[in-house]
């Protein structure tokens, strides 16, 4: 959708085909019907940063306005009961210096521990070796054991979905420049205060079919084949759609190897995307009597299977309904859904004293919900090596990990590269 957008906002008319009933792709909303009462939840309980610059922007430009649809909150890491960082209102770097020297839970060493670690970042320019994961990245810094618990770790984990011990430091660096190492505002929390359809997709479709465009739902592309002359010819599974001068394929990478199979020169592509491995994501949401909420919106939970609890109450949503995360694989896959969600609500309850049964409970897995993080990965670029067809999604080559920012900007980026290969088109034939 981001690519489409863009594409529209350039005048360059363009046809969507979604497989699904519902546009987002693994970042949707998802309809449900507990207690007799239908409602919309989202396939994963999604955080944006006041860094991402394109998402914001793309918001904008289809008429979604970030300033309503997102709270926007100072950097917060609370974990109930061990540490608090609150990152006031001052001009970077000071905000963050501010924020670890204030922070509750952290001794001096600590906490200038932490601020030795980001100067040293800074100083090398946020570099880090192409083969180094995140907690050897630590290590070698001399993090403490409680810095890494509750800081980077989790941070690590909610940015990159790979754990510390796998995850790319390369990656994870780039994070933290452009979070807690950026200006002003670029390290705060935005937490959606509609579900993820309202927030981009459904405002983006609508703005592509006001400039003339088309978003077809329910409509799966089964087949693509080069055209004589030039361009690609698709087919869904009962419908030929003609002819199409370029295509830019925004399916998840597991599903490329069966469009791109009839394409010549693309064995390579299908080798970079074969050896991509995936990390789940599992949300939880547990719905409690409306007078129930979490100490703040937004909390970590470091010692059992949660490691972050959402008061969706708190963010526009309906009172007493929690959010629970579980980012990465671990132990949690081992349960049955229902002994899952009693465990989390156990570990909710923990934190919350007088907590009552949940009226309710609905565990949402996506098990390959990004791709594993881990260093020296080859991500395939956006240009393919066939005239005209260009890839977009999270996966796709960038400093960035799998993020909602990734996809954005992955989509943007196919735009620009379809829209100037139609314009050396227009000049060669004008």
């Amino acid at each position: 959708m981001a690519a489409a957008a863009e594409l529209s906002a350039r005048g360059i008319p363009v046809t969507v085909f979604e497989a699904s009933a519902v546009l987002g792709g693994r970042a949707r909303a998802v309809s449900i019907v507990k207690a007799g009462k239908r409602t919309t939840v989202d396939n994963g309980q999604h955080l944006l940063i006041g860094a991402y610059r394109e998402t914001q922007r793309l918001m904008r430009l289809v008429g979604a306005d970030p300033g309503q649809l997102l709270a926007r909150l100072p950097l917060a890491l609370n974990f109930p009961g061990e540490i608090s960082i609150r990152a006031p209102r001052l001009p970077a770097p000071l905000h963050l210096a501010a924020a670890l020297l204030g922070a509750r839970g952290l001794n001096l060493s600590e906490k200038f521990a932490a601020i030795r670690f980001m100067r040293r970042l800074k100083k090398d320019r946020f570099q880090a070796q192409q083969d180094d994961t995140v907690a050897a990245l630590l290590e070698r810094h001399g993090q403490p054991a409680r810095l890494c618990k509750f800081i980077w770790e989790p941070l690590c984990l909610a940015a990159l979905n790979t754990p510390a011990d796998a995850a790319s430091a390369e990656v994870f660096v780039t994070v933290l420049q452009d979070s807690l190492g950026g200006a002003t505002g670029a390290s705060d929390l935005l937490l959606p205060r509609a579900d993820l359809g309202a927030l981009f997709p459904d405002v983006a479709a609508r703005y592509v079919e006001g400039a003339g465009g088309r978003v077809l739902k329910n409509e799966a592309i089964r087949h693509i084949a080069q055209a004589s002359g030039g361009g690609f010819m698709l087919r869904s599974a009962a419908t030929d759609h003609g002819r199409y001068a370029q295509l830019i394929l925004a399916v998840a990478p597991y599903h490329l190897a069966a469009l791109i199979a009839e394409l010549p020169g693309l064995d390579e592509l299908g080798r970079q995307v074969a050896k991509l491995t995936w990390e789940p994501i599992v949300t939880c949401y547990l719905a409690y009597p409306p007078t129930v909420r979490l100490a703040s919106a937004m909390q970590g939970h470091a010692d059992g299977l949660v490691q972050w609890l959402f008061d969706r109450g708190q963010l526009g949503g309906p009172a007493g309904l929690f959010a629970a995360v579980i980012s990465a694989h671990g132990r949690h896959q081992a349960l049955s859904q229902e002994q899952l969600a009693a465990r989390i609500h156990e570990e909710i309850a923990a934190v919350t004293p007088g907590l009552p049964a949940p009226l309710w409970s609905q565990v949402i897995s996506e098990k390959r919900a990004t791709f594993a993080c881990v260093p020296g990965l080859d991500r395939p670029a956006a240009a393919t090596a066939v005239p005209g067809l260009f890839l977009a999604g999270d996966y796709v080559a960038s400093d960035y990990p799998a993020t909602l920012e990734s996809a954005v900007r992955s989509g943007v980026n196919a735009a620009k590269c379809a829209a100037r290969r139609a314009a050396a088109f227009a000049n060669r034939a004008a």
